[in-house]
């Protein structure tokens, strides 16, 4: 799948520090969302559907990132 992000409004989380060592995300057409390195603006990003979206942020917020450590 190839998405134009050009135009995307890229935005850090409102809980990261004022760093460069941020994950990045816009909000895209058709309900798609981009996600990149925000060290590497030009590099490449991936792309998630709605329903990869909300299966991610839904194991996010079970804590299913949590550290085993």
């Amino acid at each position: 799948m190839s998405v134009d992000l050009s135009g995307a409004a890229w935005f850090k989380s409102s809980r990261s520090a004022s760093g460069d060592d941020c994950v990045e995300v816009a909000h895209l057409e058709a309900g798609l969302v981009g996600v990149r390195d925000s060290k590497n603006p030009t590099g490449p990003a991936l792309v998630f559907g709605p329903a990869e979206w909300g299966a991610f942020t839904d194991a996010v917020d079970r804590g299913g990132f949590e550290p085993t450590s």
